[in-house]
């Protein structure tokens, strides 16, 4: 039986299963839907959450990512939000080729710690995770205030700060959080400054801030909501973008790509969200595709950059029963 994630307790496939589950608060449909064509040129899904199980017969993240290469997306950056989902991508990282991961303290769980008292264990964990292999990017930090009221957003800023400090001195990129806080967000980059790759993964402001964006070298991430009918801001704000800073993500389990929006999202629709922006943009899928792979591994490096130093080895189960658990994390 091969060794599992430190801290799962199984899985569908034998190797891990999601550690969390997406609440369904709709009435949506729960199947996962179909395979779309495969790319002709591969990328890479900028920003997803394999850590959380959705649909009616849930995947297991190598599911998920056999489905997503055999449609052309080559790796995924799994996103941890908490101490548990940060300890967690940074493990499956480090069995998964197909895999790099981002950690740290999502900008609506630093209220709570902060309250708890706890705030400053919980970045001592991201600070320790940013040394470890295959972890690439802080994320997702920033500012949200629209889950925060007042009273919580001085722990959003003080959480976001140390995050960018954590970035900066491990020379890692950063994957900005922004819902409802712009100007926000924007003015603490610029008074701390900002890592040398800052990326704005699910990026939601219009054209003007794409320019604010672009003059600063910063990165814009696109997910399945610029194929929404009532995105025309966000394909405004992808019009305006530098191609050479455009990067495109699934945000999985959320934000399904038409025409499957509000079905369980997963990389392999990577594709439909691909096709939707190059279509607004008028130019060919492939070329599309090419920059955006080429922008992916300028911010985060090859995905074989650092190889994977726990990969499962089931023929020598029985010779190696005593294996450590991987990276420490357990």
């Amino acid at each position: 039986m091969p060794h599992e994630l430190p801290g799962l307790s199984g899985g569908v496939d034998g190797y891990g299963s999601a550690i969390r589950r997406r609440e369904n608060t709709t009435r949506r449909d729960l199947s996962y839907p179909p395979l779309p064509e495969p790319l002709t040129i591969s990328v890479y899904d900028n920003h997803t959450h394999l850590e959380i199980a959705d649909g009616e017969h849930p995947l297991s993240y190598r599911e998920q990512l056999d489905r997503a290469s055999s449609v052309g997306v080559r790796g995924v950056i799994q996103v941890g939000g908490d101490v548990e989902t940060s300890r967690w991508s940074a493990a499956a990282a480090l069995i998964e080729p197909r895999m790099l991961a981002a950690v740290a303290i999502h900008p609506n769980e630093a209220p709570a710690l902060e309250e708890a008292g706890t705030l400053d264990d919980a970045l001592a964990v991201i600070h320790e995770l940013a040394g470890q292999p295959r972890v690439v990017a802080i994320g997702e930090t920033g500012l949200d205030f629209f889950r925060t009221p007042e009273e919580g957003r001085a722990a959003q800023f003080r959480s976001f700060e140390a995050h960018i400090r954590i970035a900066k001195e491990h020379n890692l990129a950063m994957q900005i959080h922004d819902r409802d806080a712009h100007e926000a967000v924007i003015e603490t980059l610029l008074r701390v400054g900002a890592p040398e790759r800052t990326v704005f993964h699910c990026f939601s402001g219009d054209a003007d801030m794409a320019r604010l964006c672009a003059a600063q070298g910063w990165y814009m991430s696109f997910a399945g909501n610029v194929t929404f009918k009532n995105a025309g801001n966000l394909r405004e704000a992808l019009s305006a973008a530098p191609r050479n800073l455009l990067l495109v993500e699934t945000d999985a389990p959320f934000l399904t790509p038409l025409p499957y929006r509000g079905r369980p999202n997963a990389p392999y629709l990577l594709p439909n969200t691909l096709r939707g922006m190059a279509a607004h943009l008028e130019t060919d899928v492939s070329l599309l595709a090419a920059q955006i792979t080429a922008n992916t591994e300028l911010v985060y490096g090859r995905w074989d950059a650092e190889p994977v130093t726990a990969a499962f080895a089931d023929q020598n189960e029985d010779q190696n029963p005593d294996r450590a658990p991987l990276g420490g994390l357990a």
